[in-house]
C-alpha cells in the first residue's frame, strides 16, 4: 500500500476544491477622455488540478485576466476567488505574501538574473520565502531535476539555450511547490520542437503535482496538450 507524503495528501485533498472563480469581473482603463474595457463581465470557474490555455488576439484581455486572478492587478468591478478565498478583500501586503508561497509565474520575459547561475536562480525565490538553507538546497536541486537541468547547475543564464532558460524559469517557479500556476506566452520565443517539450513538461507537472495552470497563450501547439481552450475576444469570453 502506497502511502502518501502529507503534502501529496493536501494536493488530492485539493482536487474537489474550485481553484479559480470570477464573477463580473471588469477591468475598465482610461486613455485620457476614453473608457478601455480590457475585460467585461467576465463570469469564469476552473476546477482544481486542471491545465487551462486563455486564447485570443492581442488586447483580448488575457493578460488582464492572469493579473487580476494572481492579484497583481485589482478589477474595477467584480468577485476573483483563488481556492475560496476572496483576494481582493485582502491587503497588498497580504497578497504579496500569498503570491510568493502559493503562486509561481512564468513569463515569455524568463526574468532570469544573468550574474547568477541557474541554481541561484531558483534557490532565490526560497531565500525570498524565508526557507532554511537545508530545505531550500533540496528543493531547488529537485526542482531543476524535474525540468531535467541537473547538470547545469552552475551555468548562468547565457550560458543555456533558449529552450534552458526557459527551463531554469520553470523550475523558479515550481521551487516553492505553488497550488496556482500563471503563464503567459510561455513559448513564444521558442522553436516548435522546443515547445512541444516545454508544453508536455507542463502537462506532466501538473499531472503529478495536481497543480493548477493557467496560460495566455496565442500558440496553437498547446490545444494538445490542456485541459480547456478559454477563448477571449474584447474583454469576455466568447467559447471554449
Amino acid at each position: 500500500m502506497t502511502t502518501l507524503s502529507p503534502q501529496t495528501a493536501t494536493h488530492l485533498a485539493d482536487a474537489s476544491v474550485l481553484a479559480v472563480e470570477t464573477q463580473g469581473l471588469d477591468r475598465v482603463y482610461r486613455r485620457g477622455q476614453q473608457k478601455v474595457h480590457a475585460l467585461d463581465n467576465v463570469d469564469l470557474t476552473i476546477g482544481a488540478g486542471q491545465f487551462v490555455a486563455i486564447k485570443g488576439r492581442s488586447g483580448s484581455g488575457k493578460t488582464t485576466l492572469l493579473n487580476c486572478i494572481s492579484g497583481l492587478d485589482q478589477p474595477t468591478a467584480g468577485v476573483v476567488r483563488v481556492f475560496g478565498d476572496e483576494i481582493g478583500a485582502w491587503s497588498e501586503g497580504r497578497r504579496t505574501t500569498w503570491r510568493r508561497e502559493q503562486v509561481g509565474f512564468i513569463f515569455q520575459s524568463l526574468g532570469l538574473l544573468p550574474v547568477l547561475s541557474a541554481y541561484e536562480n531558483v534557490e532565490l525565490v526560497l531565500r525570498l520565502n524565508g526557507v532554511g538553507a537545508s530545505e531550500r538546497h533540496k528543493a531547488t536541486l529537485e526542482a531543476l531535476e524535474l525540468v531535467g537541468l541537473t547538470k547545469w547547475n552552475d551555468h548562468r543564464p547565457y550560458e543555456l539555450s533558449g529552450g534552458q532558460q526557459q527551463r531554469v524559469a520553470i523550475a523558479r517557479a515550481l521551487a516553492g511547490s505553488p497550488r496556482l500556476l500563471i503563464a503567459d506566452e510561455p513559448t513564444g520565443n521558442l522553436d516548435s520542437k522546443t515547445a512541444h517539450s516545454v508544453l508536455a513538461l507542463f502537462r506532466a507537472i501538473v499531472r503529478e503535482r495536481n497543480a493548477t495552470m493557467l496560460m495566455a497563450t496565442h500558440d496553437t501547439l498547446a490545444d494538445d496538450y490542456v485541459d480547456r481552450i478559454i477563448n477571449l475576444s474584447d474583454g469576455r469570453i466568447v467559447g471554449e
